[in-house]
């Protein structure tokens, strides 16, 4: 025993006294408890977001109890909206609180994040039922990120769109995230609820622009000769991914027959912008299910593309972009279209199609190898033509 007692002397020696550091608390984070003191709610601190909103701490959790909130939100600090089940903004008679980034056009946004980082919302419903806009301008949007950073999860985006008589105005956009002026945003969408808009469900534009859309169910309102609509765009810069979403129900009417189309509606819409992939979606009952738009390096990949009324399947209308191993059922027209060079279509399951691929004469470099055709009248041709025209929103 004293010869271990020695041993440990000697160590403590060499190495010097052995001290233990000490355990640093972490803060807790901020909570703020939103809604009307009841059982269902004891916590609660502010009976508006916005109060909560205004009077939060950067990293501030928002907890919103259950209930009807008749207000725009503005957020122009990071912070969490978390709502429980049963949460809904649903503002009356909604104003301008922002300005379009490229069109300068004004903005009602019923949830406005604005310069800033680290803005999450989750769980709770967005509707623009009462927006009381009697033309076509404010453009009325349900979420809009601008110049700003964060996540959109499990919520529910709903009627943001102005009344019958204004149906052809292009407003009305379910979620929009766009940067300007040298800002940037950054913006994942995920696993949410968004249909009943006028003219485009989730929309990520311009450069520095960058967002993540995935496992969403983005549903459009079926023939309409109002705003020709678009599910899921990413434009004019934008760069991020478009994956696992369902995205469905978008038709211009005026679009019928072919000759007469000026515009036509889009499921995936990605226009003037590089390097966008689009995977593992499914894509249906519209006038063309993904359309790659004057864009470039686009990986379309593993989709599944059914009833395309007027037009085509998929459309790779730029350079250097590649379709693979889709299955596409049912086009009217194609089931993959070509416009450009050095595209490459392979391994894709077409049926039911005029064509099975249509490929616009006079480019070079596109390489079409390995697909499968089922009840296609003609396999591949090469016509002369322009190919249809979308219908951004901008």
């Amino acid at each position: 025993m004293r010869q271990i007692f020695s041993s440990v002397a000697a160590l403590v020696l060499v190495l010097g006294p052995i001290t233990v550091a000490p355990q640093v608390a972490r803060a807790a984070t901020p909570v703020i408890v939103v809604g009307t003191k009841s059982a269902a709610c004891r916590d609660a601190q502010f009976s508006t977001i916005q109060a909560a909103v205004d009077a939060a701490s950067p990293g501030t959790v928002i907890r919103i109890c259950k209930g009807t909130y008749p207000e725009q939100v503005s957020i122009k600090k990071p912070l969490s909206l978390h709502g429980e089940s049963g949460v809904v903004i649903e503002p009356s008679n909604v104003t301008q609180n922002a300005t379009g980034s490229a069109s300068g056009q004004p903005i009602a946004a019923i949830i406005l994040v604005a310069d800033t980082t680290d803005v999450d919302i989750r769980e709770v419903i967005v509707d623009g039922t009462n927006n009381g806009i009697g033309e076509c301008a404010p453009d009325l949007i349900g979420v809009l990120y601008q110049n700003a950073s964060g996540e959109i999860r499990r919520v529910a985006v709903r009627n943001v769109k102005l009344s019958p008589s204004l149906n052809g105005c292009q407003s009305g956009s379910a979620i929009l995230i766009q940067s300007g002026g040298g800002g940037m945003s950054v913006v994942d969408v995920e696993e949410s609820s968004i249909h009943d808009y006028q003219k485009n469900g989730i929309t990520a534009n311009e450069v520095r622009t960058e967002a993540r859309i995935e496992n969403n169910v983005v549903t459009g309102v079926g023939p309409t000769a109002g705003a020709a609509q678009n599910g899921i765009q990413i434009g004019f810069g934008a760069e991020g991914s478009i994956s696992r979403n369902s995205v469905a129900n978008h038709i211009w009417s005026p679009c019928m027959p072919l000759e007469s189309c000026e515009f036509k509606a889009v499921d995936i819409l990605v226009t003037h912008s590089d390097d966008v992939s689009v995977e593992h979606n499914v894509a249906g009952v519209s006038q063309t299910g993904i359309d790659i738009d004057i864009a470039n390096h686009a990986h379309v990949a593993d989709n599944q593309v059914f009833d395309t009324l007027i037009f085509d399947g998929i459309e790779l209308k730029g350079n250097d972009n590649d379709a693979r191993d889709n299955s596409i059922t049912h086009s009217d027209q194609a089931g993959v279209f070509i416009k450009g060079n050095n595209n490459d279509v392979r391994r894709n399951r077409i049926n039911e199609a005029a064509f099975g691929v249509l490929k616009i004469a006079g480019f070079t470099g596109n390489v079409i190898r390995n697909n499968d055709f089922s009840n296609a009248l003609v396999s591949v041709q090469d016509p002369t033509g322009q190919g249809s025209k979308a219908s951004p929103y901008r």
